[in-house]
């Protein structure tokens, strides 16, 4: 272990043990027996009650162990929420059944908790020989009660902390996590001067992208390992974060840790409900407000005795968006009982029970509920009057009125109010003045509690910055006049913006299955309903816009789209056309096997929110997506589809609070090539600009900068110049190879900007292709540079890594971002993790899915059939292991349920590479462990260890059997020449993909 590494792990073990801190250090503990022997003795003295004095038999002990080898971290997740508070085992003790408790939640830093550090546990198992020592052990683990709960990986500051967050991807796809560690909930890594934390998931599913810094209440950064284990490591912090801040997503099956920012603000609205003030949380929207406010809600009704109620109170557009389904799924495997009204009278039987619980409920049922439901003078009118309920308002801007929270609050007079929002009500943009009703937020609900801003947001990698494109029509005298955009020329104008001009902005370069979504949204049904017909037609070839071949590559059904409405548009029955909606309800049924009628329209709305929320793993499949929804006002608040990329605009710009609500549907985070969200408006462009600019600066806390990237005008100069800059480092990729070190380092320094700013320059509506003649340069030498520069990161790493002394840094120019991944790079190739997943689905489907049909499961298998058989174009050695596991599994459903599909296909890739690798060495008699060594370190054509191969090679036993044996230098220039190509024609392929 270089020296660096071991000090910032010792140092960071005595700061978890310091001064009142309540961690022991465990020096004794390194194995699993030790952990489980630890583990036994710590449930034996926390159950000597329910034990009878008696300890645990081996028989006893391995039921417990049984139990608590969870197939996933979310299954550990479900029982660490227990049963009131107590994650239990059960134990079967002749005729009795003994419940004995795990771990107690209410015990937080004193009670029953035990809490214990350890560092270097060996996780080998005996089959893993070919692990390199130091990758055999892990750094440092917190247990609780003696399960492993929080595990961190340390680098020292020469390496960056991703090379921690790739070794732990590493470590859960070699089934590492597995045991009494498969109850890891959180992973922490640093190099010392960067610290991250994450939600422990599979190998699959673990991205970058959802890693946390930690930020104070103020959001400055704590990035130091120390601090950020003063913040976040110390007790209670670290139990909170395992036991209160972390939420169980039942519709994704993942575990969500909180962000400090949504923690600061949970703790802000505890300290206020002590002292019985009111106030509001202002974070931006796409941050995770919905998340948050169901923790403060819940964490109400746990903390303040005084509580009768806490009130989710919503508005009823918002019923048909996500806000309930999303708080049913965290509320699912929570102690506390999350109820939604269906009616009235639901609502008034639920507030005058007893119990203590979480209502979801809307405005309108509220307001119908005191006004007219409740007959003065008697008792059951005298109980709810007086409840001390705990209101907290999802959407505050909006959902209340100023003159409905006044009425609700003259009922209750014992009430506090809790608002949340992603656009508070200024001075600026206040209510209509309504006698001498509030206009602010503020006046409204109280003080400020806990502010996070656009910026702040954008700065943590919470949500992405926006692009924005104005493309309406320019010297139009009258912006505001309809007739210049109602008509058939300026609709298939924007049509063919959507349709051929978006090709990097809905994400094709990503490849079929793993495109966005784009929201096209109108100023009225009737328009959508426009739009709704010439897409039909535009589809069916029936007008003179034609879908562009490039497109159709890629997705031969491009588009597919749907029309929405809110449950309030429906009302309005008159201005719609039924006959209208009921067709496009009938080409939605007819495109994913539904049934939904005019009458089933809010169905129709939750199936249409969940197919584009893409979060069931059903949705993960091209035949269940949906490229383009037309809307008027629904989902452009409250929806979140972290895969829907692009709003398009087709209507006058809206107040500020409404514009920054529909940008942010598409600002979410999702994978590593959704790099903003994209707003693209085809309407008055100069009123818009202004519009937004004001919007942008008024919810950034004074500064656009950082949310709205550059627009066209300052991108494409920029794209010439850092073009320029690159054929200076390198005028051509074939200059790059033999260049040394330092000059590589410049110019990965300057492929890396050029990078950056060709891929926001394609996503721009404006380029095309054909460009790139003008730019001199190809899509093909771009690859070429690409290719020479992935090499070159390589060798450097290869080169910092070797230095002779661990502890000195790097100067501050030559310093490159190693872990940059490329954006413009179009991979329209099949991806090898998206086919695992759907494999997987297909075997292991979630538990309360729907059963699947044989029509069904057989549909599932030809489609992953065709993206295998568009691999092998690829990859034909990886595609022929996936066509073979597909054949097993078609001819049996149970063959592999349960099991990792990405643990199997690795294993039959190992054994593939072990077969070659033996043959080879059977045919050259080499040594298997050197050309092991070979294989696995093989890069840019060098054997790294070409001299030891050759010192080991038994040439006599070779030279016996042969009747015309080579003589020695030739037969070892053979062996080279064709291990060289063993390993660029059988290995190769075989490493490359993961």
């Amino acid at each position: 272990m270089p020296e660096l590494e071991k000090v910032i792990e010792d140092k960071l073990i005595e700061q978890l043990v310091f001064g009142e801190s309540q961690w022991t250090y465990r020096e004794d503990l390194k194995t699993e027996e030790d952990l489980w022997k630890n583990f036994r003795y710590i449930l034996e003295q926390n159950n000597k009650a329910r034990l009878d004095g008696q300890p645990l038999s081996d028989a006893e002990f391995e039921q417990v162990k049984n139990q608590l080898q969870f197939s996933s971290f979310y299954k550990a997740g479900e029982w660490l929420v227990g049963e009131n508070g107590k994650a239990m085992v059960h134990v079967q003790r002749d005729t009795e059944k003994l419940h004995l408790v795990v771990m107690n939640h209410e015990h937080i830093a004193g009670g029953s908790s035990v809490y214990e550090v350890i560092n270097q546990y060996n996780a080998l198992k005996d089959d893993d020989i070919t692990t390199v020592a130091r990758d055999r052990r892990f750094d440092v683990t917190l247990m609780i009660n003696g399960l492993p709960m929080i595990h961190i990986e340390l680098k020292n500051r020469q390496h960056s902390y991703m090379d921690a967050f790739y070794q732990i991807k590493k470590y859960i796809s070699e089934g590492k996590f597995t045991g009494i560690f498969s109850a890891v909930q959180m992973f922490v890594i640093s190099n010392g001067v960067d610290t991250k934390y994450f939600a422990a998931a599979s190998d699959t599913e673990l991205n970058p992208k959802f890693m946390s810094g930690w930020v104070d209440t103020e959001n400055n950064p704590v990035a130091d390992y120390i601090d950020f284990a003063k913040n976040v490591l110390r007790i209670p912090e670290a139990h909170e974060m395992i036991a209160r801040y972390t939420v169980l997503d039942e519709d994704a099956k993942r575990l969500i840790l909180l962000r400090p920012y949504q923690i600061h603000a949970i703790e802000s609205i505890r300290e206020a409900s002590k002292t019985g003030k009111s106030g509001f949380v202002w974070h931006t929207t796409g941050s995770g407000k919905t998340l948050t406010s169901y923790k403060a809600t819940r964490n109400l009704l746990m903390d303040i005795p005084a509580i009768d109620k806490a009130i989710f109170l919503i508005d009823r557009k918002d019923l048909d968006t996500q806000t309930t389904m999303a708080f049913q799924a965290y509320a699912n495997n929570d102690l506390v009982d999350v109820d939604e009204t269906d009616n009235v009278n639901d609502l008034k039987k639920k507030l005058k029970s007893d119990d203590r619980q979480v209502i979801v409920t809307t405005i309108q049922k509220m307001q119908i509920l005191i006004s007219k439901r409740l007959q003065e003078g008697t008792s059951e009118y005298s109980k709810i009057k007086n409840l001390k309920i705990a209101f907290v308002v999802d959407e505050c801007h909006r959902a209340v009125t100023p003159k409905t929270k006044r009425e609700l609050e003259r009922f209750f007079g014992r009430s506090l109010w809790y608002g949340f929002t992603g656009t508070p009500r200024f001075a600026e943009n206040p209510y209509p003045q309504m006698g001498d009703l509030p206009r602010t937020t503020e006046e409204l609900y109280g003080k400020r509690l806990h502010k996070y801003t656009i910026q702040n947001a954008i700065h943590d990698n919470a949500v992405l910055g926006f692009q924005v494109e104005h493309n309406g029509p320019k010297n139009i005298t009258d912006e505001t006049d309809a007739s210049a955009y109602d008509n058939e020329t300026h609709m298939l104008r924007v049509l063919d913006i959507i349709l051929n001009k978006s090709y990097h902005k809905l994400g094709f370069q990503n490849g079929k299955g793993q495109t966005y979504e784009g929201l096209l949204t109108t100023s009225s049904i009737q328009i959508a309903q426009k739009y709704y017909e010439l897409l039909t037609k535009v589809k069916n070839g029936e007008t003179s816009l034609e879908i562009d071949e490039k497109i159709k590559q890629v997705l031969p059904d491009f588009p597919k789209f749907a029309i929405t409405y809110s449950v309030t548009e429906n009302e309005e029955g008159s201005h719609v056309n039924q006959e209208k909606m009921q067709k496009s309800l009938d080409d939605y049924n007819q495109m994913f096997g539904t049934k939904y009628e005019l009458s089933q329209i809010q169905g129709y709305n939750g199936n249409l929110n969940k197919r584009l929320a893409r979060k069931d793993a059903k949705f993960k499949s091209r035949s269940e997506q949906l490229d383009l929804v037309i809307v008027v006002d629904r989902l452009l608040t409250g929806f979140d589809a972290p895969c829907m990329s692009t709003i398009f605009i087709d209507r006058q710009p809206m107040g500020p609070h409404d514009l920054i609500q529909a940008f942010s549907r598409t600002n979410r985070i999702f994978d590593k090539n959704k790099t903003y969200g994209q707003i693209v408006t085809f309407q008055a462009p100069k009123l818009f600009k202004e519009s937004v600019d004001n919007a942008v600066k008024l919810y950034s806390a004074g500064s656009a900068g950082v949310a709205i990237l550059a627009e066209w005008e300052e991108i494409e100069p920029a794209f010439r110049k850092s073009l320029a800059a690159l054929r200076v480092s390198a005028e051509t990729p074939e200059e790059v190879t033999p260049m040394s070190i330092k000059e590589k380092k410049v110019f990965v320094k300057m492929f890396q900007t050029f990078d950056r700013l060709f891929a926001q320059l394609k996503s721009f509506t404006q380029y095309d292709d054909s460009m790139l003649e003008d730019y001199g340069i190809t899509e093909e030498e771009y690859d070429k540079y690409a290719g020479v520069y992935k090499n070159a990161v390589e060798e450097i790493k290869i080169a910092e890594g070797g230095g002779d002394d661990p502890g000195k840094e790097p100067p501050e120019d030559e310093t490159i971002d190693v872990d940059y991944e490329l954006m413009a790079y179009s991979s329209t190739k099949i991806d090898y993790e998206y086919i695992i997943n759907l494999i997987q689905n297909i075997v292991t489907p979630d538990e309360d899915a729907e059963a699947v049909s044989p029509e069904e499961r057989q549909k599932q298998i030809d489609e992953v059939k065709q993206y295998i058989e568009e691999m092998r174009k690829d990859n034909p050695k990886v595609a022929e292991i996936m066509t073979n596991l597909v054949s097993e599994i078609e001819a049996d459903e149970n063959k592999y349920k349960g099991q990792s599909i990405l643990n199997i296909v690795e294993s039959m890739k190992r054994d593939c590479i072990e077969k070659v690798i033996s043959d080879f060495c059977v045919t050259w008699y080499a040594s298997k462990e050197d050309v092991m060594y070979a294989a696995l370190h093989y890069r840019n054509g060098e054997i790294p260890n070409e001299s030891v191969i050759k010192a080991t090679i038994d040439y006599q036993s070779y030279k016996s059997v042969q009747e015309k044996a080579l003589p020695k230098f030739k037969y070892y220039a053979k062996c080279m020449a064709e291990l060289k190509k063993t390993l660029d024609e059988e290995i190769k392929p075989l490493i490359s993909v993961a």
